[in-house]
């Protein structure tokens, strides 16, 4: 027999965190050409604007360089106190500088400081020359590994940022490195909230105007070109909850910041997560038919949060589809019907029910007996 159950009063009874549906709310106006604001924890998208158009990212695209470098420390294929060379080529790079010296060796631990903190273009090629044999080597290994990250709209011809026509990336695909960078590395993340570095005896401050001014802010990455205007990746935590935003396209260093903050409160104030279920926690307890247990725990297999419009909080119905009674033998893990979650604003979300336990099929007496006994009574006999 198919069954739907409604679950009420299910929401904010229990801690989790799955990410589920990233869904645009579409109804809120960013003067940026290209955005995109993400809780964390879920995934959910709040709002985006063209996000999946290439466009330059300037120095934002420092994420990149700097995920390579965190992720061969990770694996302990380098260490904080490693050198690499500095090269000609590097003490030459124009624009943002760390001032590294010509034929000097640089620590890697200064090196990330150099680039996170004050976005030094020849502290990127130092890093990509000591990864690879030269900055084009590094940069085609940057494409590769955005191919394998999922990084749809990206492409690289440098380590920098510095505009080449090869260099693009999406606001999506910036708000993805970002969130490895933060999830993957906690480690390392803190470096991006350092607000000033000395190095070489010249000491500037972190170019993200958000460390000094909004509740919360610890990263991410400034970012200019004339092409694409000014952008920012940023990320805050207010009271345990992350949001991540990339903006660009903006036309000027004051409209970077204060669009920054005004999308930042939008989506803390708006919207909010909230708790649904615990992985393995007993959901429902369903019948069985023809199995050494009348009644079995249906489970989940993840904790599972939904980001939710506070407004549509009141309105979100959770109901279970399945078929009753569940043929045994059945499997613990096994699929045997759904969680189904609607909310206004919010696509339908679909969360697989689990069998809590192996129930073994009866011999052939005890089918005999039981099929009887529910045809006589129902589910209940059992």
């Amino acid at each position: 027999m198919y069954k739907r159950l409604k679950l009420a009063g299910m929401a904010g009874l229990l801690f989790g965190a799955l990410a589920i549906l990233p869904v645009s709310a579409g109804a809120f106006e960013t003067a940026a050409r290209y955005a995109i604001l993400i809780d964390q924890q879920t995934g959910r998208v709040l709002l985006e604007k063209d996000a999946d158009t290439p466009t330059s990212p300037a120095s934002m695209s420092k994420l990149m360089t700097v995920l390579m470098l965190f992720e061969r420390l990770g694996d302990g294929s380098l260490s904080m106190d490693d050198t690499f060379p500095v090269s000609e080529k590097a003490w030459r790079m124009g624009g943002s500088k760390m001032f590294v010296g010509v034929n000097t060796r640089v620590r890697v631990e200064e090196l990330l400081r150099g680039i996170v903190v004050q976005s030094g273009n020849d502290a990127c090629i130092v890093v990509a020359e000591g990864l690879a044999s030269s900055e084009t080597a590094f940069a085609e290994m940057m494409n590769t590994r955005a191919q394998e990250l999922g990084l749809e709209n990206s492409t690289f011809g440098n380590a920098t940022g510095w505009p080449h026509p090869d260099q693009k990336m999406s606001t999506r695909d910036l708000a993805k490195v970002a969130n490895r960078l933060i999830s993957d590395f906690p480690q390392y993340y803190p470096l991006f909230s350092e607000k000033t570095y000395t190095y070489n005896g010249i000491r500037q401050g972190n170019r993200n105007p958000l460390l000094y001014r909004y509740d919360g802010a610890d990263g991410l990455k400034t970012g200019h070109t004339e092409e694409s205007g000014y952008g920012l990746v940023s990320s805050a935590v207010r009271k345990g909850r992350r949001l991540i935003l990339v903006v660009n396209g903006l036309s000027s260093v004051k409209q970077r910041s204060r669009e920054s903050e005004r999308l930042l409160d939008w989506g803390f104030r708006e919207f909010g997560n909230y708790d649904l279920f615990r992985a393995g926690d007993k959901i429902v307890d369903a019948a069985v038919w023809l199995g050494s247990e009348g009644r079995i725990p249906l489970v989940i297999a993840d904790d599972m949060t939904l980001t939710l419009a506070r407004k549509a909080r009141k309105k979100m119905k959770v109901t279970i589809e399945l078929v009753e009674p569940i043929p045994a033998p059945i499997r613990k893990g096994q699929e045997v019907g759904q969680i189904v979650i609607r909310a206004p604003e919010t696509n339908e979300v679909r969360v697989p029910l689990l069998a809590g336990a192996d129930v073994a099929r009866l011999g052939l007496f005890g089918r005999l007996g039981a099929a009887f006994s529910y045809l006589a009574w129902g589910a209940s006999a059992k």
